[in-house]
């Protein structure tokens, strides 16, 4: 496999050749950065743990630049910091057994620009793995590197033929939550299992959670939350939730305008507050 940039890295944990480990590709991410793969796509990562009929390819676009830093990190280079981040996902890819983690090594910049290279490099590698679902970042996230990933994901998607595009296309959330979307759009995703697995994953990340951002206890949070808020009658169906928008509907039809798509989810969402307030009204 052969990306843009020199700097691409495709590490496979098991040392299977790279055709024959995309090939097994069941379960694909595309995360902007480092880490943003173990916070949207643990269900992904999970539904493929330990199983040999079951693939997890984790992807991430961005060189890792530009991130925060503190403590003992506080005083390294924007390239160190790149080196350091690279080897983090490289050591979350050996713990979830993910089936290959590619990083394209994009600048953000270039990302959020129009440099097309990153939508070649997502398309031949969608190609050649042909997973059943892709998990992205949703089109309603608050970063900007987010959302360009995840518009770039759809345009690289939508150059392959309809016969090799996923069965599902999911929206997830890393900088907003998605517990405003009404019932009726909202994916529910079972986290339950592996709550080790799950911690352990967030805890390679340390140049970030020593760094000054405990991604660790927000994230873990955050899925107990959800799964307790989720439904306000009845006892809590599970101990883990990450919700998703469901973004097949742009594969399956090419003329759909992703802005108008996803204002459609606001619209509903004001639809519903409009019709609570308006049926419980004194």
């Amino acid at each position: 496999m052969r990306f843009q940039l020199p700097t691409a890295d495709l590490f496979i944990p098991d040392a299977l050749e790279p055709a024959a480990a995309l090939a097994r590709t069941t379960h694909l991410a595309v995360g902007a950065h480092q880490d943003d793969l173990e916070i949207m796509a643990f269900h992904g990562i999970e539904a493929c743990y330990q199983r040999d009929d079951a693939w997890f390819l984790g992807t991430v676009v961005t060189d890792g630049g530009g991130s925060a830093r503190d403590g003992r990190y506080r005083n390294c280079t924007d390239d160190q910091m790149k080196g350091i981040r690279r080897e983090e996902q490289r050591a979350a890819a050996r713990l979830g057994q993910f089936g290959a983690c590619v990083q394209l090594d994009y600048p953000s910049a270039a990302v959020k620009g129009a440099d097309t290279r990153p939508v070649t490099d997502l398309a031949a590698l969608l190609a050649a793995a042909r997973p059943a679902v892709v998990y992205t970042h949703n089109l309603t996230d608050k970063h900007d590197t987010h959302v360009a990933v995840a518009l770039r994901v759809i345009a690289a998607l939508r150059s392959l033929p309809p016969a090799q595009r996923p069965a599902r296309l999911l929206g997830c959330e890393v900088w907003r939550d998605l517990d405003w979307l009404p019932d009726g759009d909202k994916v529910a995703l079972d986290v339950s299992p592996r709550e080790d697995l799950q911690a352990a994953l967030l805890a390679v990340f340390d140049s970030q959670i020593a760094g000054g951002k405990r991604y660790d206890l927000a994230t873990l949070g955050r899925r107990k939350a959800h799964a307790t808020y989720h439904a306000s009658h009845g006892l809590d169906a599970t101990t883990g939730l990450t919700f998703a928008m469901d973004l097949t509907p742009l594969l399956q039809d090419e003329a759909l305008d992703p802005g108008a798509f996803a204002l459609g989810f606001l619209a509903r969402f004001r639809d519903d507050i409009a019709d609570r307030l308006g049926r419980l009204r004194p």
